[in-house]
């Protein structure tokens, strides 16, 4: 049986009833249902029609009574008691098929709708059932902007009907093309006591944090090594619990090639001599730690400190060496030889190259070397053949990288709130309470604190993603540029992202496009899953930088100036002065934060000289690094 008020089938037209008709209007409506997809949405929209067909019928006969009364005045009594027993029972019959049919057409809704149920959608790939899964479960799209986000909202709209692009897909000053790489060049003076066959002793770096941490531990004990004229043993990586990665030189940069691009500047070992590997070098007091090294030493200290020690026990191990070698005051054949190091010697072993070709052929939809950032980081595993040569499939011929710092351990130390209200401050302030203990101490002690209004203004507060999306929506990038999204997972997920993938759909990560089988040999090895996104980040087409201060960040930025021959535009927005210009986002019009933001862009990206103190290897324009061709007096003379 029905529910009470299903729907019946309407009665046909004509006294002569076609029993067809409820089949076919049942036939109708399970195509209807097939097609929303929603089976109470059929039977509520054919109910109403039925109904009306029903009123119809019964107005209709009470209409013709009254007419056939009227025609045959006196008679009319005699011939409506004839017709009325005929008239009574094709009443019945079409209630009895209307009824015949209202219980078939409940039977059979019932037994499509369990096979519905059933078969409601059609087949999937795991992936994308989990990825609906997972937007099911994501909270609601968390925002701090909504009027500015709905403005660049409309704005990208209306660039995708015009022709043309984002003038950010290049750089800004052409002077940027003027710079060449020169750290490679053989040194002609000597460093400190230059490298002779009669070593100071072995120098072994026991490096901590991550890989882009360790990079820069390396070529400072390269730099160290060549001061103190001392023998440099390939470095190790401390095991870390924040990383868990077991990784070692050997197991993401190439050991033979590291030693023979420095064996002119430095001598290198594999392993420390037989009668040094047993020693305690704790005991002997040959062990530094940061501890007994200011931050960012000057060589004077290193003379003075490291160097007794080095001749006395023929051995020193630095545990940590974490930012202990300062820029500058520093020679500048110390300088070109970090230079070397990071931009020449430490190449990717053929695992990582492997398949960060495959990385890059992927986005690209093309296997073919576009730069000479491609070659210095993928090797033989990327073609050099002509486009015409090459089979390009259709897609994206050029892409953006964002590394997006906003982790949850990274929110959750900045101390800065992001809009996710009460629910948000608790478990910011668990997350904090479990990994950052010293922190939690030292904000129940202090009485007085920077709020988070005051620590965004100062610029302290990692980007959201929602202020990324402005930020290149401000610029002019359209809709459908594809974006490679590198670092770790977003801290909020998919309610987080949300502001940014409502503007920018196209965004993928290395897990989107690498198979798992092509993940495996990387699992557990965070540092050798950070080396593909340092490839996929330094051969994009463009760059972008959310937190000037990350170490992938400044690494990338300076390999793209020493490598990109002035066609690899970084975009760096400062936070302090980002957040100035958000204060007004409840009345500032969009014209006028594009011109703001566009402004702000540019002048991060004026070609500057290294400045005293800055990093070599985020700026390596700067003299031993990078080389500019001096242009005669008289050559730009007007006669």
């Amino acid at each position: 049986m029905g529910k009470q008020g299903s729907p019946r089938s309407p009665k046909p037209k004509n006294s002569i009833l076609d029993v067809s008709y409820g089949t076919r209007e049942y036939q109708s409506r399970c195509s209807d249902m097939q097609q929303t997809g929603d089976p109470s949405l059929g039977r509520r929209g054919s109910g109403g029609d039925n109904h009306w067909d029903k009123v119809i019928l019964v107005q209709g006969l009470r209409n013709d009574s009254g007419k056939f009364a009227a025609s045959k005045g006196v008679n009319a009594s005699k011939k409506h008691m004839w017709w009325l027993p005929r008239h009574i029972r094709r009443i019945i019959l079409a209630f009895v098929f209307m009824s015949f049919l209202f219980l078939l057409d409940s039977l059979l809704f019932s037994l499509l709708e369990s096979i519905i149920k059933n078969h409601s959608a059609p087949h999937r790939s795991t992936g994308q059932e989990e990825r609906i899964t997972g937007m099911l479960e994501e909270k609601s799209s968390t925002n701090m902007y909504d009027r500015l986000l709905k403005l660049a909202a409309s704005s990208v709209n209306e660039k995708e009907l015009k022709r043309g692009e984002s003038k950010f897909w290049e750089e800004s000053y052409p002077q940027a093309s003027m710079w060449k790489p020169c750290a490679d060049k053989k040194s002609t003076k000597v460093v400190g006591a230059g490298k002779s066959r009669n070593s100071s002793g072995y120098i072994l770096v026991s490096a901590n944090g991550g890989l882009n941490q360790q990079r820069v531990a390396v070529c400072n004990a390269v730099a160290v090594a060549s001061l103190l004229n001392a023998t440099l043993v390939i470095p190790k990586f401390l095991y870390s619990n924040v990383w868990n990665d077991p990784s070692q030189f050997g197991d993401i940069y190439q050991e033979d090639y590291f030693i023979n691009t420095l064996e002119n500047e430095v001598d290198i070992v594999k392993e420390l001599p037989p009668d040094l590997k047993s020693v305690d070098f704790e005991s002997i007091g040959s062990q530094v730690t940061d501890a007994d090294l200011s931050k960012e030493a000057t060589p004077d200290e290193y003379i003075k400190k490291i160097l007794p020690l080095l001749l006395e026990n023929r051995v020193v191990h630095f545990l940590g060496f974490g930012n202990r070698l300062g820029f500058d005051p520093l020679p500048v054949e110390l300088q070109r030889l970090r230079c070397k190091c990071n931009f020449h010697a430490l190449k990717f072993v053929p695992k990582i190259q492997q398949v960060g070709s495959i990385l890059i052929k992927r986005i690209r939809k093309h296997d073919i070397a576009e730069s000479m950032l491609d070659k210095q980081l993928l090797g033989n595993f990327i073609s050099d053949a002509s486009p015409e040569e090459h089979h390009i499939l259709d897609g994206p011929s050029r892409y953006l990288a964002l590394h997006l710092r906003f982790e949850v351990d990274m929110v959750a130390y900045s101390m800065c709130e992001f809009g996710g209200g009460e629910n948000e401050r608790r478990e910011l302030q668990a997350y904090r309470e479990a990994h950052f203990p010293l922190l939690t101490e030292r904000l129940t002690t202090s009485s007085q604190h920077p709020s988070s209004a005051e620590l965004r203004n100062l610029g302290r507060c990692p980007l959201t993603p929602e202020e990324a999306a402005l930020v290149l929506a401000a610029l002019g990038f359209k809709s459908d540029t594809y974006i490679y999204l590198a670092g770790s997972e977003i801290y909020g997920g998919g309610s987080r992202m949300h502001p940014f993938t409502s503007l920018y759909p196209n965004v993928v990560t290395k897990e989107d496009l690498l198979s798992a089988s092509e993940l495996a040999p990387f699992k557990n090895f965070s540092s050798q899953l950070a080396a593909l996104d340092f490839i996929a980040c330094a051969t994009a087409d463009v760059f972008a930088i959310t937190d000037s201060g990350s170490q992938l960040s400044s690494l990338v930025y300076g390999y793209r100036t020493y490598y990109g021959g002035g066609h690899a535009p970084t975009l760096s927005p400062p936070k302090k002065r980002l957040a100035a210009i958000l204060l007004h986002n409840h009345t500032i019009k969009w014209s006028t934060f594009e011109e703001k933001i566009r402004k702000m862009i540019q002048e991060g990206q004026r070609v500057r000289q290294r400045g005293f103190h800055r990093s070599v290897y985020r700026l390596p324009r700067c003299r031993g690094c990078m080389c500019k061709p001096i242009i005669p007096v008289f050559s730009v003379i007007k006669f």
